[in-house]
């Protein structure tokens, strides 16, 4: 998932320098400042740049501006400034740019617990700068809706969790995957009563169970536990995950088969494939121990991870930009590779280089994926039935395809499920396309509550009316990612309100259905507010 809102800060535009990777802006260096400290005062030279008599004012702005990090790197191309030593702490030899990608980088919630042998060895991983470790940081936040309200459209349950980090549950319960200490389904969202005074950042949700991840980065589970949790095989209540203790975690994913975590270094951990050794280390059934992902990304941070069928996508920041990366099972062509075999090791997506096209989010349906860029273009790639991938046929694509049917919309969000595809365009409109079973494209027509859709199958990208008809700016689509379960969806707006259709028959829409209803066609608002 990922954060369609922008910052709403503007970016310094330099229309002479074309964007290029960050370490590829070389300086030159030059002699120090000699004033050391910050203050507003002093006498400038006839012919000096006026700011430079004052740095600490230019770093302020900088810092108050929260510039990209690009920007930063094209201001220390344009200007000796920007560039030369500050003679400022924590680092006299830092440049201005750096220090401000540093004080950015000292406001993000899981680099401020960090102590300074963790910063620098994440500074390294990153590529020796501080404005790569502040693009990596936002990449992470951009795409995972970190620290944000959040709804997760899961199979057959669902949950939500509000700005303040507090989580609701609802929906089928058989093996207590709602936390709440039952096995009773939930027809309206309930909050998880024992993780109070515990900050929920980021929510998955699998077939019964599902994982949480706090702001200390501790990992809590329930339900069909499978993924390191003492005790039984059923937990009815958050417990948190013993193996993964040492471990800052800041995302979790749940496939089929497997789960896997991201920690906050950008390291990529898995549990439970068992003996098909798909994820490059070799395990029993019985192991519940998290295992790092062994391979090509071992050395290169992940700021986002996405699971679907038996296979996993790994989001990588680069100095040299965004890529893409899978591993696991290639059937419908899903792992993007031009064939159909399986990956045990991961491994890069060579056409996003062809495309020319820097990926910003990536979603992992059941049998299909899905990439946006940073230009807002979308691709899509897998087993291609009903449409999903938006290319007008059923067709599989065994590596990333452009979606020429939103060549017109910029894009800044994706989200996949089994055989279905959601769009998210900069200014608020919602696109569906593939299986519209259970209504969950959300194309009935306005005030039709009858039972099924009219859609059945969609194959090209269609705009979401209903949900224009709100009035709010959507910035976040969830749906059921599973074969097994008739699918919901969630569409989040800005302003914090959550709305559902679909699949109802369990409660998991958090709607109460009149008798013989078993699913919503139209968007209709969840009494909880996420703001």
């Amino acid at each position: 998932m990922m954060d369609a809102t922008t910052s709403g800060t503007p970016t310094i535009q330099y229309h002479n320098i074309p964007d290029q990777p960050i370490t590829a802006i070389i300086a030159t260096p030059l002699p120090t400042f000699q004033r050391q400290q910050r203050h507003c005062f002093g006498d400038s030279t006839p012919g000096e740049f006026p700011l430079s008599a004052n740095p600490s004012i230019v770093l302020h702005v900088l810092t108050a501006c929260n510039l990209d990090p690009q920007d930063l790197a094209k201001l220390e191309a344009t200007c000796s400034f920007f560039r030369q030593p500050a003679n400022f702490a924590p680092d006299s030899d830092l440049s201005l740019s750096e220090l401000a990608a540093l004080d950015m980088c000292q406001k993000r919630a899981i680099f401020k617990p960090m102590t300074t042998e963790q910063r620098q060895d994440l500074k390294l991983r990153c590529g020796g700068s501080w404005k790569l470790v502040l693009r990596y940081l936002m990449a992470g936040e951009a795409c995972c809706r970190r620290e944000k309200s959040q709804a997760i459209a899961g199979p057959g349950h669902s949950i939500a969790v509000t700005s303040k980090g507090i989580v609701y549950s609802f929906g089928s319960n058989s093996s207590g995957q709602l936390g709440h200490g039952t096995t009773e389904e939930e027809w309206r969202p309930r909050p998880i009563r024992t993780l109070q005074g515990i900050r929920i950042i980021q929510a998955a949700a699998g077939a019964g169970r599902t994982m949480l991840v706090s702001d200390s980065g501790q990992v809590y589970a329930f339900g069909e536990a499978e993924y390191g949790v003492q005790g039984s095989k059923t937990v009815a209540a958050p417990q948190i995950v013993e193996s993964l203790k040492n471990i800052f975690v800041v995302q979790a994913a749940i496939g089929n088969f497997f789960t896997a975590v991201l920690s906050r270094e950008g390291r990529v951990y898995t549990f439970s494939w068992g003996s098909d050794e798909k994820l490059g280390h070799h395990t029993d059934q019985s192991d519940v121990e998290p295992h790092p992902l062994l391979g090509a990304l071992e050395n290169i941070p992940v700021v986002q991870i996405a699971a679907g069928y038996c296979y996993l996508l790994c989001l990588a920041c680069q100095p040299s930009g965004m890529s893409v990366y899978s591993v696991g099972c290639g059937l419908g062509g899903k792992l993007g590779h031009g064939s159909r075999t399986d990956e045990e090791y991961p491994r890069l997506i060579e056409q996003f280089g062809l495309l020319n096209l820097q990926p910003m989010v990536v979603a992992a349906g059941a049998w299909h994926a899905a990439v946006v860029g940073r230009d807002g273009r979308v691709c899509t790639w897998g087993w291609g039935r009903y449409g999903c991938l938006g290319h007008g046929n059923e067709e599989c694509e065994s590596v990333p395809k452009v979606v020429e049917a939103l060549s017109n919309v910029k894009a800044v969000h994706v989200a996949t499920g089994d055989y279905t595809t959601f769009v998210v365009s900069d200014d608020g409109d919602v696109y569906s396309f593939g299986c519209g079973q259970s209504a969950s494209l959300g194309h009935n027509a306005a005030g039709n509550d009858e039972q099924g859709n009219r859609h059945a199958k969609v194959l090209d990208p269609e705009l979401v009316t209903s949900l224009k008809q709100i009035n709010e700016r959507v910035v976040q689509i969830s749906l059921t990612n599973c074969n097994y379960w008739n699918a919901h969806t969630f569409a989040l707006t800005e302003s914090g309100k959550l709305y559902a259709f679909g699949a109802g028959d369990k409660g998991q829409l958090g709607i109460e259905l009149v008798a013989n209803q078993t699913e919503r066609g139209n968007p209709e608002r969840v009494e909880i507010d996420l703001g």
